[in-house]
């Protein structure tokens, strides 16, 4: 009888970023790309953030070691940043405000932050490469008609196009990238605003709904900073106005992103 090979399935994740779809892409015609990612669309206080990095031809592989930022150590996001920013043709990261969720809901949110991420890199990419199956960054009733200012409002060239991809973030080194850097700088917002509520600990659970977080609010209520729209463990409602950020048991459940 012949001897049989047992093949082992690599684990989910283990495959490293590269740029071979990137590439494709730019031999397809377009040129510069960029990669788009989002964090902290499950949290329960502060913003949403959404990083992006542009990638022209000239930009080789990515730094070593650049991968979702899920994946990796804070001291090591932290210490990738620099690498991505001289390794990007551009790059930027824009937030939308928890008083924003609580107004437009987070889909819009989400849109307005990737809007102000676009607008401060100043290059309108010839695609945008985006993390997950919904193209969440174009609004239906603008397509092909409204574009970025510093604001999210319309103005300008005409809006990028936008290709979603499930597990961009595992696949494509320019979205890791860009979520590498929505993640660090929007941890940062966060420890920075700790010192001013310390009952919810967010130096360590970055607004996410850990424990001692959800027994602040049971405790303390909510702060201004929290997304008083949403079903917060122990807050009565704001406004239940059917916004769509109205937070389902699953986002409660969320780890930190």
């Amino acid at each position: 009888m012949a001897p049989t090979t047992t093949r082992r399935a690599k684990p989910v994740g283990s495959r490293k970023p590269s740029l071979r779809v990137e590439r494709q892409l730019q031999r397809d015609g377009h040129r510069v790309l960029a990669g788009m990612d989002e964090v902290g669309r499950g949290a329960l206080a502060g913003p949403v953030s959404v990083g992006v990095v542009l990638i022209d031809e000239t930009c080789r592989s990515a730094p070593a070691g650049v991968k979702d930022s899920k994946l990796l150590t804070p001291a090591a996001r932290v210490s990738m940043v620099p690498r991505i920013r001289r390794w990007a043709m551009a790059y930027a990261v824009g937030h939308a405000s928890a008083a924003e969720i609580d107004e437009i809901g987070i889909m819009a949110a989400l849109r307005l932050a990737g809007c102000r991420a676009l607008a401060a890199v100043g290059v309108v990419p010839d695609l945008v490469i985006l993390d997950g199956n919904h193209d969440w960054l174009t609004a239906p009733e603008e397509v092909g008609l409204f574009a970025f200012a510093d604001d999210g409002a319309a103005t300008g060239p005409q809006t990028p196009p936008v290709t979603t991809m499930i597990k961009a973030d595992l696949k494509c080194s320019s979205v890791a990238a860009a979520s590498v850097l929505a993640k660090v700088e929007r941890d940062a917002l966060m420890m920075a605003a700790a010192p001013d509520h310390p009952a919810y600990r967010w130096e360590e659970n970055k607004g996410y709904a850990a424990p001692e977080h959800l027994a602040a609010l049971e405790t303390h209520g909510a702060s201004v900073l929290h997304r008083r729209s949403w079903r917060l463990p122990g807050v009565g409602l704001a406004d239940d106005g059917g916004h769509d950020g109205g937070v389902q048991p699953s986002q409660l459940e969320m780890g930190a992103r």
